[in-house]
């Protein structure tokens, strides 16, 4: 690489007491970056366990060691990261995710030099507490116009996730960071202004883990929360690709259902989860029941379906041939 395709990236950390848990390891991943020009901004959100002391046993330069004195909620420290970077492109690195050791300089080669880029982004794998990879997806939306990338995402063939995403840090900051009425879908919100306001570079290759477990704030919101943040993005997509408009409405209703009735999904009570199930059911419309949503993950109902089709081409390959023949 030149000079020009080797601008200041930024991987910023915010933390907040995972010293022995995950931290080291996302930490590694960011300090065994072939790429070189990086800043590694830790944020602190006022961690009550061994963070501080082991932040500071590093002498690498390329860190930058930052401990609120209070804090300041998740969202704020995430800002907090974006108002303090340096470098032309951001990762925002949840302090249990983690990058493959060429993440950053397959995404700046891809670039080559353009600091105008909205966001750069690769395939992601989804791991567990322990790091088995549980899925993973390619990154395939490489060519497509903005409104086919949007329904793409709907339909599963990329993963907008921040650890697989290289965000434009002045466009960032002038869209206000990430924000949306809960901070529930303001990562997305944020990728999806950049990507279709100030282009994208996408990358096939698998190179970055998000990890799934149970300490997760994703299984602690409300439901009715999820539902408003949702509706909020998708009426940002209709709004910033109005092309496709109508399709895109209707088939993000389908798509925003089927993401909360998974969020109803983790709720204990049973009449609590009937209430919430039909709550989600009229919020997006009636545009995608619950009970076809339960259909598609429930194995019996799979095991039903087999045996109709099995029973459908016995009548049409057996008994329709007799009674033509009679």
């Amino acid at each position: 690489m030149t000079n020009q395709e080797t601008p200041l990236v930024t991987i910023a950390i915010p933390t907040y007491n995972r010293a022995s848990s995950y931290l080291p390891f996302t930490l590694k991943s960011a300090l065994d970056q072939s790429y070189r020009n990086l800043e590694i901004i830790v944020s602190d959100n006022c961690s009550s366990d061994s963070t501080e002391q082991f932040l500071k046993s590093f002498s690498d330069s390329r860190i930058r060691y930052i401990r609120h004195a209070e804090n300041i909620g998740a969202p704020n420290n995430w800002n907090f990261c974006i108002s303090e970077a340096r470098g032309v492109y951001l990762l925002l690195l949840q302090d249990d995710d983690m990058i493959d050791p060429g993440f950053i300089e397959v995404c700046m080669k891809a670039v080559k030099g353009n600091v105008d880029v909205g966001t750069i982004r690769t395939g992601l794998r989804l791991i567990d507490s322990q790091g088995k990879v549980i899925a993973q997806q390619a990154n395939l939306v490489r060519g497509l116009s903005n409104d086919d990338f949007v329904l793409a995402w709907m339909k599963g063939r990329m993963w907008p996730y921040l650890c697989n995403t290289l965000l434009n840090t002045k466009r960032l900051q002038g869209i206000g960071g990430l924000k949306s009425k809960h901070n529930l879908f303001c990562d997305v919100t944020a990728v999806m202004r950049l990507s279709i306001g100030f282009g994208r570079i996408d990358i096939e290759d698998i190179k970055a883990s998000a990890r799934q477990h149970d300490e997760e704030r994703t299984f602690s919101a409300k439901v009715i929360d999820w539902c408003e943040d949702s509706l909020e993005v998708l009426d940002l997509l209709c709004e910033i690709v109005p092309a496709n408009r109508d399709l895109i409405r209707h088939e993000g209703m389908k798509f925003f259902s089927r993401i909360n009735y998974h969020m109803v999904k983790a709720v204990r009570s049973p009449w609590q989860k009937y209430r919430l199930y039909f709550t989600v059911f009229k919020k997006f419309n009636y545009a995608f029941s619950p009970i076809a949503f339960l259909a598609e993950g429930n194995f019996l109902f799979g095991k039903f379906r087999s045996l109709v089709r099995r029973v459908k081409a016995l009548a049409i390959g057996v008994i329709m041939p007799l009674i033509l023949k009679d």
